[in-house]
Formats: C-alpha cells, sequence, structure tokens
C-alpha cells in the first residue's frame, strides 16, 4: 500500500529512542522528511544520519526538553525558518514518573503538566497555522491505554493523557474542516526503555525480579506478549497517510487486547 507520504514534513516528538524513534524511521521509509526531537542531542544525531543514509533525504532534529515552555518555543521557530511548516505532527513524550497521590507533591505534577499536556498544545499551536494554510494536516498524539483504563500507580499519566485525549477529540472538530484529523494512540504495555524503568520500580515494590514482573505483564495481554515500538510506528504512519483520511477523533488502543472494556 502506498500511503502517499513521500515529501511530507513530520516533526516526532521524544524520538531518540522507543516508541518515538520508531514512528520517525518508520515515517522516513514512507518518504517523509522527519525532524526528530527529544533532550538527547547525540541520539538524535545518530538516528537522523543513520535515517538520512538510509533513505537518501536529509532528516534533522532539534533538541528541547518539552517540560520548558521556552525550549519549545525555540524548537518550533527552528524548525519553521527551516520547513516553513509541518503536514504530520507526532507528539510523544516520555511518561512522568509513577506514584500514589501521597508520593506525588506539587511539583512532580507541575512538571508532568508541562512535559504531558502543555508541549501537545505548544506543539499544536506552532504548526497548526500551516496546516490550516495548506489545507492538510496530520496531529497524532501518542499517549496510553491509561486514557481508557487508568493504570495502578500511574497517576499522573492517568491524569494528563486523558486530558490530552480531550484536547484531541475537541481539536478534530475544530479543524476538521481544514482538512486536518486529530488522533490518538494509546500503546499498552510496550518494550522501551521506559517500561524498563516501571519494571525496575515495581520489581522493587513487589520483591519480584524484574524478568518476572515483566512476564506477568506480557501474559496478561490475550497475544501473551509485549508490544513493540515499531507496531505502534505502523499505526501512526496509517493515521498519517491519505489512506486515513476519514479517521478524525478516534483513541486507538494497541495493547494486544488487554483492555476489558468494550470502548
Amino acid at each position: 500500500m502506498d500511503l502517499e507520504l513521500k515529501g511530507k514534513i513530520a516533526f516526532v516528538g521524544g524520538s531518540s529512542s522507543g516508541i518515538g524513534r520508531a514512528v520517525a524511521e518508520t515515517l522516513a521509509d514512507e518518504g517523509c522528511v522527519v525532524v526528530l526531537s527529544g533532550r538527547r542531542e547525540d541520539a538524535l544525531r545518530s538516528a537522523a544520519e543513520e535515517m538520512s543514509e538510509r533513505t537518501g533525504a536529509s532528516h534533522r532534529w532539534v533538541v528541547v526538553d518539552f517540560r520548558a515552555k521556552d525550549q519549545v518555543t525555540t524548537a518550533i521557530d527552528k524548525v519553521l525558518q527551516n520547513f516553513g511548516h509541518v503536514d504530520i505532527l507526532v507528539t510523544n513524550s516520555g511518561g512522568p514518573p509513577p506514584g500514589s497521590f501521597d508520593d506525588l507533591d506539587e511539583e512532580r505534577w507541575r512538571q508532568a503538566y508541562e512535559n504531558t499536556l502543555m508541549h501537545v498544545v505548544r506543539l499544536t499551536r506552532g504548526f497548526v497555522a500551516g496546516m490550516q494554510e495548506r489545507k492538510w494536516g496530520r496531529i497524532i498524539n501518542i499517549t496510553s491505554i491509561s486514557v481508557k483504563e487508568p493504570v495502578p500507580r500511574l497517576l499522573l499519566s492517568n491524569a494528563f493523557r486523558a486530558a490530552v485525549t480531550g484536547l484531541a477529540k475537541t481539536l478534530s472538530r475544530e479543524l476538521g474542516q481544514d482538512n486536518i484529523t486529530v488522533n490518538n494512540v494509546a500503546p499498552g504495555y510496550t518494550d522501551t526503555d521506559r517500561l524498563r524503568e516501571l519494571l525496575q520500580s515495581e520489581a522493587g515494590k513487589t520483591g519480584l525480579s524484574v524478568d518476572e514482573v515483566k512476564r506477568d505483564l506480557a501474559s496478561r495481554a490475550p497475544l501473551g506478549r509485549l508490544g513493540r515500538p515499531y507496531e505502534i510506528a505502523a499505526l501512526v504512519a496509517f493515521l498519517a497517510s491519505e489512506q486515513a483520511s476519514y479517521i478524525s477523533g478516534a483513541t486507538i488502543p494497541i495493547d494486544g487486547g488487554l483492555l476489558h472494556g468494550l470502548l
């Protein structure tokens, strides 16, 4: 299937590793010119160089801490100066720290608010005008199955990723007249560095080994395994494509059947 993405400009958040990097590489392989972003310049540079060598396109990167408003603004300005617009915005950031209500002080709430919700608002505000002018755009937010079924001890993620979902649904109605679709991809337990951090935290609390906790998580999904970053990326690429032009306002779980609810 030709996804008709050749030449599209894509900005991918948190793309130095994990799901974000898989998304960046998949979009590049489909013909997009990709701007990677995140805090780790060495990893971003390495990923962009590998992608450029493989695809023949010149992929770029910007270093940005999504918790810092000024850095997000600077990143947006750099991208627009270099490319003029963005066709595809994929928001993605490292998840906030785990914890129950009593564990989380106000500063952690503030950081999670900036990193999980407000950076989505700022990136969307920065890039959506170009999409409206060109009458074509895709906004795809990487959230979590926690937006449909809260995950124990991930209170900050449960709260702010749900807010992103509400934002996206509202934007899908406001921006549809400009041929801009807005969707959320909600991964379940996916084999990434972030999951390994959560596994270590859970192992420390339960007395189990990391491998035991990992096997338990994998067994909860009917498919009996963890997700793979490139499986998430394939869904993102489809939602970015012309073939998905009538999908908007959706939150799509990709969790191996883990969720129990009907919706």
